[in-house]
């Protein structure tokens, strides 16, 4: 697929400033500065988190109330529910917060909602429940800043919500106690970022400073507050990459039992970094909600005997295999339908129905289909009486907006910027389908249906050495505002010894100025052609180390290449 190149730029005499400070090469200092760390003291900070860089939870608007309600609840000796969302950073949240209550009090339980029944956030059945087991204090987290009429209802049944949440919030809010989110307008916390996990920790924090309990007895959840940033996709800078740095070397050295029966199961056995948290653990616990019940993933969390926790590792395990079979199988019969139909190939969206796909897997299925065609994605199912489907927007695009805009053929819609949900009646999809295309074809630029590689800075093959690669290392956890760095070399001959490999990918020998590398590109076979023309090439890459045979080398790991005289920087 075509790509559009983008070389990032820095202030010139900032990078000059920082590189005679740090004496690192001008390159990282290059994306250093692009990344807001423009000063010696910024760069010792950022390549040397320390938790009490943590802010204050104080600092948070309601945590005194949020706090002062809990220890009410627990003198009155009242029932505490804790309630999350059913994806990654719902349940450790949920499983942090429940494990930590339960040491100080004994009155403690928790809910997740089911996915296909109740929907997702607060929900009516969950409420009802609280009210049956004689809840009269609810704490949710990851959900619960939309739901203003749901706990205007458990108000009515003398229920009491703490609300943890990082969406972002409404005009009107819920009637809680007490609501944490930083991203209230008259909140004053100084990092909005933070996912639900996070802000969950900050209550636990706060509680921990109350009791008098040690540091340790909210630091212990860093390796489930770790898993949510990395799942979540929030910016890993500012706390965030804090929390994720002291949170990893958690699941390296000390892991929770639950994710560490994950990883067995997995058959990980190396270091973790962040990227096995979105690939490894985060599928599995994700499956779980889209498969069966995320109160599994739960239980698998705050299970303190390792072999227990197997046997739901196992389940989630199976969940995830399942989960694969189906987004594998809707894939390749989506794919199939679109490549046999001239319309839908030309058109500048993608809407697909049928009723017999599983809605735990539409979402990534839509995902999947836009590595293939680059477009605004929707794919439907049915669901019960009615269809059900998740949308996918490419970066840039307003889907949101787009979904709001056909408001006439839906049943309910809701979502953000990237990715939304909606319901219609089955008599109305080809009338969606029309009218998302004509919304999207009159709204989206042609640029936004190329997609957009983002380079970093230009370097040479002489500079991809140990030393450049240690502090490239030293950048983690990467992740949005935080990405691995991309490079570009320009001019580059291959020697003659590159090839396909596995019929899709091409194993790279490359040489400029004396100085050979080899690299892989997975998924680029259709370029091998580029090579065979003798001439230079431009390469976009990054730096990866290569084990083989127990010897270490670095490699590049290819990502795009282009002539260099139709290089379109």
């Amino acid at each position: 697929m075509q790509k559009r190149w983008k070389i990032q730029s820095a202030d010139e005499t900032n990078v000059l400033a920082l590189s005679g400070s740090l004496r690192i090469h001008k390159a990282l200092c290059k994306i250093l500065v692009q990344r807001g760390i423009d000063t010696f003291e910024k760069a010792k900070s950022w390549f040397r988190p320390q938790l009490k860089d943590i802010h204050s939870p104080w600092l948070m608007k309601d945590m005194q109330a949020a706090v002062a309600r809990i220890q009410s609840a627990i003198i009155n000796n009242e029932n505490i529910l804790v309630f999350g969302d059913y994806d990654v950073d719902g349940t450790t949240s949920v499983a942090f917060m429940y494990r930590f209550l339960k040491t100080v009090y004994p009155k403690v339980d928790f809910y997740i909602p089911h996915r296909y029944r109740e929907g997702y956030g607060i929900s009516k059945i969950g409420i009802d429940h609280a009210k049956v087991n004689n809840f009269t204090l609810v704490i949710s987290l990851d959900c619960g800043i939309k739901s203003v009429d749901l706990i205007t209802y458990a108000k009515t049944l003398d229920i009491d919500f703490i609300v943890c949440d990082h969406h972002l919030p409404d005009l009107e809010l819920p009637p809680a106690i007490a609501i944490l989110n930083p991203k209230q307008i008259d909140c004053n916390y100084p990092y909005k970022e933070l996912c639900g996990c996070g802000v969950g920790l900050k209550l636990i924090q706060a509680l921990c400073e109350t009791w008098q309990l040690p540091s340790s007895a909210w630091q212990q959840y860093l390796d489930l507050a770790a898993t949510a940033i990395a799942a979540d996709i929030v910016p890993v800078t500012g706390e965030n990459r804090i929390m994720a740095f002291f949170g990893l070397q958690k699941v390296n050295e000390n892991p929770c039992m639950g994710i560490k029966a994950l990883l067995q199961l997995a058959g990980h056995q190396k270091k973790v970094h962040i990227n096995n948290l979105v690939f490894i653990v985060a599928p599995r616990i994700n499956a779980a909600g889209r498969m069966d019940d995320a109160k599994k993933a739960v239980q698998l969390f705050i299970e303190e005997d390792y072999n227990n926790a197997l046997l739901f590792a196992e389940m989630l395990h199976d969940d995830n295999t399942d989960r694969r079979e189906a987004d594998s199988s809707i894939t390749e019969e989506a794919l199939a339908i679109i490549n046999g139909d001239t319309q839908l190939i030309t058109r500048k969206t993608t809407v697909i129905y049928r009723n017999h796909w599983h809605k735990g897997v539409v979402g990534i299925v839509a995902s999947r289909l836009i590595e293939s065609f680059y477009r605004p994605t929707v794919v439907l199912t049915k669901s019960g009486d009615i269809v059900a489907g998740s949308a996918r927007s490419v970066p840039g695009f307003n889907l949101y907006e787009a979904i709001h805009a056909c408001k006439d053929s839906l049943l309910g819609y809701g979502g953000h910027f990237a990715a939304a949900g909606m319901t219609l009646l089955e008599s109305n999809v080809e009338q969606f389908a029309d009218k998302f295309e004509e919304v999207v074809a009159a709204t989206i630029t042609a640029e936004l249906l190329i997609p957009e590689l983002i380079i970093d800075a230009e370097i040479d093959f002489k500079d991809i050495t140990p030393s450049f690669y240690n502090i490239i290392q030293q950048m983690e956890p990467y992740g949005p505002e935080n990405m691995r760095p991309v490079f570009i070399t320009r001019n580059i001959t291959e020697s003659g010894y590159s090839r396909i490999v596995k019929e899709k990918h091409i194993r790279f020998a490359l040489t400029k100025n004396n100085c050979s590398i080899t690299g892989i590109g997975f998924n680029l076979s259709e370029k091998f052609l580029l090579l065979q023309q003798n001439k230079p090439i431009d390469v976009v890459y990054t730096i990866d180390l290569n084990e083989w045979n127990g010897e270490e080398t670095l490699q590049l790991k290819v990502i795009d290449l282009t002539l260099s005289q139709q290089n379109t920087v």
